[in-house]
C-alpha cells in the first residue's frame, strides 16, 4: 500500500522524534535540553560509552556522529526495530493518534501520475536552466544583472530563461517522451478553445521555479522580458501538483533556516525573496500570486511561531496590512502571532537592500509591530477622538476587533490589553473637575485639591523629559517632533501649507525654522528631504535643525526620520499637530480664566480655571504617555 506524502508529513509533524527514539535509548540528562528539542543518547546502532547519538525534534532528524547513521522516524523503526515500511507507518500512526487511511486503488494510480509529472517538471527546470546560460538568454541574464541577482543566486533559485518561442518547450519535451497530456496536466503548454493547437504557456520570460516543500519543483513563475505584454508576472495554473494556497516560495529552504532558529518574514515577490535571502535572511518566504490565506498562516506557523509579514509604506501596502490583519485575527492561538514591519515608502525589499544593505532591512525588521499595536494604529489613525461619542466609537472598533478571535484565551487578553491602553489613553481626561478640593482636602477617591499633577499623570510621568522646558531659546519635543518631520518629509508640507503657516510655536528657533522651510517648498514643490536639510543649513539652521533631531532621538521619537515610511511620518505629524492645537487653545483659555478670575473671584471662575488646567495637564498626560507623541503606528509604550 502507497501511502500519500501529506498523510506522512501530518505523522511526522505530530510525533517529536525524540518520543519515537526514546523507546530505545536513555537519554543523557548532562549533555540534552528537552525545552529546545535537543537529545543525546549513547548510540542505539553500535556499542559506546559516550553519548554521540543526537536527535533533533525541530528538524525531525536523528544522526550518530560515531557510526554515520541517520534518518526520520520511519527509517528509525524499519532499520532498528525491523518493522516493514507499512508496519512502521501503522506504529507510528496510531502513536500520533491518526487512523490508517484505507487504500484508494484511484488515489493510488493518481500518486503514480503525479509522479510522472515530477519528472516533467525537473526536465522543464533543467532546460529553462540551460537557455538562460546559452547566447539566447543574454538579454535575461542582462536584466538579473541590472536587478542585482548574482551568479550563485542564480544557481541556488534555478533560474532560467524561457525562449520566445510557441513551440520550443513543447518540442523539447515531446522528444523526451513527455506526452502532450502530462505538458497539459502541468500547465506548461496552454489549449486555444477553438482550435486542437497548444503552444508554450511561459515565452520570452525569466523564469523562477516554484517547489514544494520537499524541494521539488511544481510551478513556475515568469518575469516578462517585453514591455508590450498583459502581465508582467505570470504564474502557473493550478494542477495536480500546484496549488498556490498552498506553497510559499523558498517554502523548503526557509523551513529548514526557522529550525535553525532563523526569523520568518512574508515578502511580496520572488526579486524580494531573493535578494533578502542573499543578504542572509533564509526564512523570507513570498505567497504566489495571491493574497496572504489562512492556509499560508497554517504553513507559517509550522515554521515559526511569530512571522514577520512585511508590507510597503505606501497606501496600497496598508490596504494589505489591514487585509491579513482580517485573516490573523479570527486563527490566533497561545503562543501564535504574527508582527508586522511597514517599510520605507517608495521602497521594496529588494530595493531597501540594494540601497542600504542588510542593516536597512535589519532595521526595518527590528521596527515590527506587535498584532494589536497594528490595529490600534488602524483604528487611531493616529488622532485623539475628544468627543465622548468618537471615544465610544473607537472603543467599539477595538471591541469588535477582539471579538473576532476565535480562541477566548486569547481574545480575553486582546480585550484586556485594549482597555489598558484606551484607559492610559482617555483616563486623564475623565478625570471630574468636582472632585477637586479648594482647601486642599483629599476627594472621595483619596485626592488632594489645589490642582496636583496626580489628578492627571504620575509622578514618573511628571517628572518626564517630554514635559520640561529646555533653554528659553530652545523648541519643545512637540515642536520639534513637527519641524522635523516635515524637513525629512516635505511632502507632507505641501497638502498643509496654509495650516502650517498659521502654527504659534513658543520658540522663536522654531518659528524662524518653520518660515524658512514654507519658503523653501513654496519655491520647489519637488525639493526632498536632504535638499531642504541642506538649504536651511545655507541659511543658518543646520544648528537648531541638528539640535532638534538629538532632542526627539532622545526622547525616542521615531517617526520623525528620514528612513521612516511617509505614512508613519504622517500619523506623527498628525498627533503632534493635535495635540499642538489643543495645547495653544487651552494656554489661551487658561490666560482668558485667569484674568476672568482676578476680575471676579467666584466659585463658577475658578472652578473654570481648575477645569481648564487639568484639561492642560491632560494634554501633556497624553503627550507623554504615547510615547513619542503619538507614535500609534509600532511601538510599545512603557506605560501601557
Amino acid at each position: 500500500m502507497r501511502f500519500s506524502d501529506g498523510f506522512l508529513d501530518e505523522i511526522r509533524q505530530r510525533l517529536p522524534i525524540s518520543q519515537v527514539v526514546g523507546e530505545h535509548v536513555i537519554w543523557d540528562k548532562r549533555k540534552s535540553q528537552p525545552a529546545k528539542g535537543d537529545f543525546w543518547a549513547c548510540c542505539p546502532f553500535h556499542g559506546e560509552k559516550s553519548p554521540s547519538f543526537h536527535a533533533d525534534d525541530r528538524r525531525g532528524h536523528y544522526h550518530c556522529f560515531g557510526c554515520g547513521v541517520s534518518g526520520d522516524h520511519f527509517r528509525f523503526l524499519t532499520e532498528k526495530a525491523g518493522m516493514s515500511f507499512p508496519e512502521a507507518v501503522e506504529k507510528l500512526a496510531g502513536m500520533a493518534g491518526l487512523p490508517m487511511p484505507a487504500r484508494d486503488e484511484r488515489e493510488e494510480k493518481r500518486d503514480e501520475a503525479r509522479r510522472s509529472l515530477y519528472d516533467v517538471m525537473e526536465l522543464t527546470t533543467a532546460y529553462f536552466e540551460a537557455a538562460l546560460s546559452h547566447n539566447i538568454g543574454a538579454r535575461a541574464r542582462g536584466y538579473l544583472h541590472e536587478r542585482g541577482v548574482s551568479p550563485q543566486a542564480q544557481t541556488r533559485f534555478r533560474l532560467g530563461f524561457a525562449p520566445d518561442s510557441s513551440n520550443g518547450l513543447k518540442e523539447h519535451l515531446a522528444a523526451n517522451g513527455v506526452s502532450a497530456q502530462e505538458m497539459i496536466d502541468t500547465g506548461l503548454i496552454v489549449q486555444r478553445e477553438d482550435s486542437p493547437l497548444t503552444y508554450d504557456r511561459f515565452r520570452n520570460r525569466v523564469m523562477f521555479p516554484i517547489t514544494d516543500f520537499r524541494g521539488r519543483v511544481i510551478a513556475f513563475g515568469g518575469r516578462a522580458m517585453s514591455a508590450d505584454v498583459p502581465a508582467k508576472y505570470l504564474n502557473s495554473p493550478e494542477t495536480e501538483l500546484f496549488h498556490k494556497r498552498m506553497v510559499l516560495y523558498n517554502g523548503q529552504a526557509a523551513r529548514q533556516a526557522a529550525r535553525d532558529g532563523k526569523a520568518v518574514i512574508v515578502v511580496e515577490g520572488y526579486l524580494d525573496v531573493i535578494a533578502a535571502v542573499s543578504a542572509g535572511f533564509e526564512g523570507t518566504v513570498a505567497p504566489l500570486g495571491t493574497a496572504l490565506t489562512e492556509d499560508h498562516l497554517q504553513l507559517l506557523w509550522r515554521m515559526n511561531d511569530q512571522p514577520i509579514l512585511c508590507f510597503d509604506g505606501d497606501s496600497a501596502g496598508q490596504r494589505a496590512a489591514e487585509r491579513s490583519v482580517d485573516i490573523v485575527l479570527p486563527l490566533l492561538q497561545p503562543g501564535r502571532t504574527v508582527k508586522v514591519a511597514t517599510l520605507p515608502e517608495g521602497f521594496d525589499p529588494d530595493d531597501l537592500i540594494k540601497q542600504h544593505g542588510r542593516s536597512g532591512f535589519a532595521d526595518v525588521l527590528d521596527r515590527a509591530r506587535s498584532l494589536s499595536d497594528v490595529i490600534w494604529s488602524l483604528e487611531t489613525g493616529g488622532l485623539v477622538p475628544e468627543t465622548p461619542e468618537a471615544r465610544a466609537a473607537l472603543e467599539a472598533r477595538l471591541r469588535a476587533r477582539a471579538n473576532s478571535i476565535g480562541d477566548q484565551s486569547v481574545r480575553r487578553h486582546y480585550m484586556q490589553a485594549f482597555d489598558e491602553k484606551l484607559s492610559a489613553f482617555f483616563a486623564p481626561a475623565r478625570q471630574s473637575r468636582f472632585d477637586n478640593r479648594r482647601d486642599g482636602s483629599r476627594s472621595q477617591y483619596g485626592q488632594r485639591g489645589r490642582g496636583s499633577p496626580r489628578l492627571v499623570v504620575s509622578d514618573t510621568l511628571r517628572n518626564s523629559r517630554l514635559l520640561k522646558p529646555g533653554r528659553s531659546d530652545d523648541s519643545t519635543p512637540r515642536e520639534a517632533a513637527i519641524i522635523v518631520t516635515l524637513v525629512n518629509h516635505p511632502a507632507l508640507a505641501e497638502s498643509r501649507l496654509e495650516a502650517l503657516a498659521s502654527l504659534d510655536f513658543s520658540s522663536p528657533t522654531a518659528r524662524g525654522l518653520l518660515a524658512a522651510m514654507l519658503d523653501l517648498v513654496t519655491r520647489d514643490h519637488d525639493i526632498g528631504g536632504a535638499e531642504l536639510a541642506a538649504a536651511l543649513g545655507a541659511r543658518g539652521f543646520g544648528e537648531p535643525l541638528e539640535r532638534m533631531g538629538s532632542l526627539l532621538k532622545a526622547q525616542g521619537v521615531w517617526q520623525s526620520a528620514a528612513e521612516i515610511a511617509e505614512i508613519d511620518a504622517e500619523t506623527g505629524l498628525k498627533h503632534a499637530l493635535a495635540l499642538h492645537y489643543k495645547s495653544v487653545q487651552l494656554n489661551k483659555e487658561l490666560k482668558a480664566a485667569e484674568l476672568a478670575l482676578g476680575e471676579d473671584p467666584s466659585e463658577e471662575t475658578f472652578e473654570r480655571l481648575r477645569d481648564i488646567q487639568n484639561q492642560i495637564t491632560t494634554v501633556d498626560g497624553t503627550e507623554a504617555l504615547i510615547e513619542g507623541f503619538g507614535s500609534l503606528s509600532g511601538r510599545a509604550t512603557r506605560s501601557f
